[in-house]
């Protein structure tokens, strides 16, 4: 067969059944990227004669005799096309995961199709964005700046691998070739329950090219949490790599490993496995019974499992005054329970990664991770392997979310590696990604609230019931900050917090932006809007009275004991402020028929920006030859946008252009240490290091600049890629040189321990109408105001809330992970889950208190996660306002809302 791809002609015969995506990546075209396998997602878009397809649909033998376009051959001579220039200018991406499809998409639109780009980009998904930049790119908007040296931080600067993203030659996990590699697939367990009485590898093994059956005994018998963190006292030592006991559906049983994906797929068919059913439990309330199943025997307080025969991983209980009494006193009170559901974070590059065993008898793992340092710890302590002699690295990663905080391949990666001692490929499936990984904890919140005759609180309580489902990796720390910043946030003498996780034979939850912020926020706020409710105050002024600012205490009773975090800027009154404006300004009103109700709400949130007991980061920085800098940093970029900020922070400090600020990052072989790329720390911890080494280097070159010029160091200053002593300017490319004849390097180091601590602040504000007659909801009106101190870059940040907002809207009005009657999920793909596509996403109008951070790098702090922690509250405080019905469970689908609506209102 004959395929001309990018213009170049192959002779090529593809596999039976080889789908085109396969196909091309095969051939070396890497900018196709596999993001579902089921025509979902439009990762994996190409041109076929011009027109737009999803390969993954394609069988590979239809391309014979046709012109394939992949992103690497939209532009020619090595130009940008059009398309690709413009999402360079407008920034049209964050991860990147989906850039190429989306690029060769929108190239490929007429006139008529940009009229209604919901309609044209409806096969393209973008997780990160809010898609308001991609927009900003197909009408030829300019986002980005340009600035002189020293002047970076505060501009909307380009990400650095921009070109490389819009051209598709940005490295993910998968996009190398390498020769002689196994690929792996995995046994996974079709009951919620059960142990293992036998398993019988014969069959598997007579599979022609099956290399290794590995099961429970292959592997180290080592507990230990997929969850990573710097401290272990977070998480429990409740897993195994392989486990003899199944305990949700999907669970890892065995690992096949082959020459090809196909081999390792019928060899986990031929797998034999005898299984002893176990009872299972479902629902966490009836997990806590005194007669429930126990799913983990034996686990103890050591292996930080609060209560292993009652299933409860961890619990929270404390109060501060005396809530009874206050609330029986109150002139107002408000009761309610509501509950929020399981979501995934669907980023769209899964989890998977690469190991390799290499000459100097160094373990590599490439994986796709936010936490390369802390998954390298727990394989040296799972395989008694000496630092050295493991390394473990990311590339761009296409997304997180909180769901790569974990180890979910690279401890089978690893083991399959040193067993066969071949190159080993892991990469989970779109249904592997839903059934295996990990999700959003869901929820029961049950809230109390009171308030005197002025709308002073004078009593808040919180029960909470989390389901952490079969294994216990972020259980606590989730639920311990679900109730602290949600009840911290008010000023109020009498609190009170009760607060369980249970284990359940379901899928895990885990770490998901937002940390349990959005579950609580979601009772805490409505309650505080119906206290306002029934005084007659607007909800931004009850709000006002009550929110703590700075010099009151930040309190919660669950408490991790002494706290070190500082107002280290507030800008909540301004956000309020802010908002109220916003949403009270004159807009165009909606052609709507009488059907629909019209209200606003409008719903607050504070989040510590680092997680409590440590969270460390290194960074080294040197002068390099020809005046440029290198700079070493350990956090992870997955559309977070670290890797811009850092170049920013380190250019404005030594008074250069970030183009001259050489980044490398994210690998453990480069030395230091990073926790990682979570809890909102990549620019208010990493980024402190960064300053802190920027600026010893600044000193260290004035300082050798002073020796050359015979200056005094106190009369040298950095100006423009030079530095200038009295009348005197030398280069930072003369000083590299001399530098290196007197070998003489100029480097430094900077260190953060993420302590103390900061806060940031975020209020929502919707408009909504609701259909009263089906229960439809329209977004007429959305409003997002932050504190988040000085902004860094505002183009990125505004692209932070707004890819916030867009992902939290679609967890509030439809995403939901629907688990049957046995444990298992139902609709473990894109298209039965319902993430938002363009058409979905209202713009959102993105505010920023003016406030500069003392804690903070240059005066910022963090502004990732908490974003999308308003948004479910605000849209359910906008509704009651429509409706007058207090909806309490998420998401708030249409189906849900007709009963109610119908209660109420009467039959359409």
């Amino acid at each position: 067969m004959t395929f001309v791809i990018n213009g170049k002609e192959f002779s090529a015969t593809p596999r039976p059944g080889q789908c085109l995506r396969t196909f091309l990546r095969e051939t070396g075209h890497f900018g196709v990227k596999k993001g579902c396998d089921a025509g979902d997602c439009g990762a994996c878009t190409v041109l076929i004669d011009g027109e737009p397809v999803h390969s993954c649909l394609i069988p590979a033998f239809r391309g014979d005799g046709h012109a394939i376009t992949t992103i690497e051959g939209l532009a020619k001579d090595g130009a940008l096309h059009p398309l690709q220039q413009a999402f360079l200018d407008a920034q049209g991406f964050q991860c990147g995961f989906c850039t190429a499809g989306m690029i060769l998409t929108c190239a490929s639109l007429n006139q008529a199709q940009r009229q209604d780009l919901g309609a044209a980009l409806k096969g393209n998904i973008c997780r990160c964005t809010g898609y308001r930049a991609i927009e900003d790119a197909l009408d030829g908007k300019t986002n980005v700046e340009q600035v002189a040296a020293g002047e970076a931080f505060g501009r909307s600067l380009p990400a650095p691998a921009g070109p490389q993203v819009v051209r598709g030659q940005a490295p993910y996990t998968f996009d190398t070739a390498i020769e002689g590699l196994l690929h792996i697939k995995l046994v996974r367990s079709p009951h919620p329950h059960a142990r293992i009485v036998a398993i019988d590898k014969t069959a598997a093994l007579a599979v022609p090219g099956v290399h290794a059956v590995l099961v429970h005994e292959d592997a180290p018998d080592v507990l230990y949490s997929t969850a990573r963190h710097e401290k272990a006292w977070m998480d429990p030592d409740d897993t195994r790599m392989l486990d003899p006991v199944m305990r949700f559906v999907g669970q890892r049983v065995a690992a096949i490993v082959a020459e090809n994906e196909a081999a390792a797929e019928e060899g986990c068919r031929r797998l034999k496995v005898d299984y002893e059913i176990l009872p299972a439990v479902f629902d966490p309330a009836q997990a806590i019974a005194p007669d429930a199943p126990v799913l983990h025997p034996g686990r103890t307080k050591e292996q930080r499992v609060a209560n292993a025969a009652r299933n409860i991983v961890a619990e929270a209980h404390g109060e501060f005054g005396d809530v009874a009494t206050a609330l029986a006193t109150a002139a107002v009170t408000y009761e309610g329970t509501f509950t929020t559901q399981r979501v995934q974070h669907a980023a769209l590059e899964t989890h998977g990664g690469l190991a390799w065993i290499d000459g100097s008898g160094v373990l590599n793992v490439r994986s796709s991770t936010q936490v390369p340092f802390l998954t390298h710890r727990a394989l040296t302590q799972i395989f008694h392997r000496a630092p050295g002699k493991i390394r473990v690295f990311c590339e761009r990663v296409g997304g997180g979310f909180g769901g790569k905080q974990e180890m979910f391949v690279e401890d089978i990666l690893a083991l399959a590696a040193l067993k066969t001692g071949r190159p080993v490929k892991l990469e989970f499936t779109r249904e592997e990604q839903f059934c295996a990984t990990s999700t959003r904890h869901p929820m029961r919140i049950a809230v109390k609230a009171g308030a005197d005759k002025n709308g002073k609180l004078t009593a808040l309580h919180l029960d909470v019931l989390s389901n952490t489902g079969a294994y216990g990796n972020h259980a606590g720390p989730v639920l311990f900050h679900s109730c602290g910043e949600s009840v911290g946030v008010y000023d109020c003498a009498n609190k009170k917090v009760d607060a369980v996780v249970a284990y359940t034979n379901t899928v895990p939850a885990g770490a998901f932006r937002g940390y349990g912020l959005p579950q609580t926020l979601f009772a805490v706020e409505a309650a505080i809007d119906e206290l306002a409710k029934q005084l007659g105050i607007s909800p931004f002024e009850i709000r006002r009275r009550n929110v703590v600012k700075p010099g009151d205490p930040m309190l919660s009773p669950q408490g991790y004991g002494e706290s070190d975090v500082r107002y280290g800027s507030y800008g909540l009154d301004q956000c309020l402020d802010l908002v109220e404006r916003a949403m009270q300004a004159e807009a165009p009103k909606p052609v709507l028929s009488e059907e629909w109700l019209i209200g606003d709400g409008m719903a607050l949130t504070m989040i510590d920006t680092v997680p409590p007991d440590g969270h460390i980061a290194d960074v080294e920085i040197g002068l390099r030859d020809g005046g440029g800098f290198d700079l070493t940093v350990g956090t992870a970029e997955f559309g977070n946008g670290t890797s811009t900020v850092h170049r920013q922070i380190a250019a404005t400090v030594l008074k250069t252009v970030v183009e001259r600020i050489h980044l490398r990052q994210s690998d453990t072989a480069h030395g230091g240490h990073d926790t990682g790329a979570y809890g909102s720390t990549g620019t208010f911890v990493a980024g402190r290091a960064t300053q802190e080494a920027a600026e010893r280097l600044a000193g260290e070159i004035k300082q050798f600049a002073a020796q050359l010029l015979a200056a005094d160091p106190a009369a040298c200053a950095l100006d423009r890629d030079a530095v200038i002593c009295g009348g005197q300017r030398v280069s930072f490319a003369e000083l590299a040189m001399t530098a290196k004849a007197r070998n003489t390097p100029l480097t430094a180091h900077g260190n953060s321990q993420g302590t103390p601590r900061s806060v940031a602040f975020n209020v929502q504000g919707f408009r909504v109408a609701v259909n009263r007659g089906t229960g439809q909801i329209k977004i007429l009106k959305s409003v997002q105001a932050a504190d988040a101190g000085r902004i860094a870059n505002p183009m990125q940040c505004r692209g932070q809330i707004e890819g916030g907002v867009a992902q939290s809207l679609g967890a509030a009005l439809y995403e939901e992970m629907v688990i049957d009657a046995g444990g298992r999920v139902i609709n473990p793909r894109f298209r039965d889950y319902h993430l938002p596509s363009f058409a979905d996403v209202p713009r959102t109008e993105v505010l920023f208190a003016d406030t500069t951070d003392a804690l903070g790098p240059l005066g910022a702090k963090s502004m990732s996660e908490s974003p999308y922690n308003p948004v479910a509250a605000a849209l359910g405080n906008a509704i009651a306002a429509a409706t007058g019905i207090r909806v309490t469970a998420v998401p708030f689908k249409p189906d849900r809302l007709f009963p109610l609506l119908q209660e109420k209102y009467g039959p359409k």
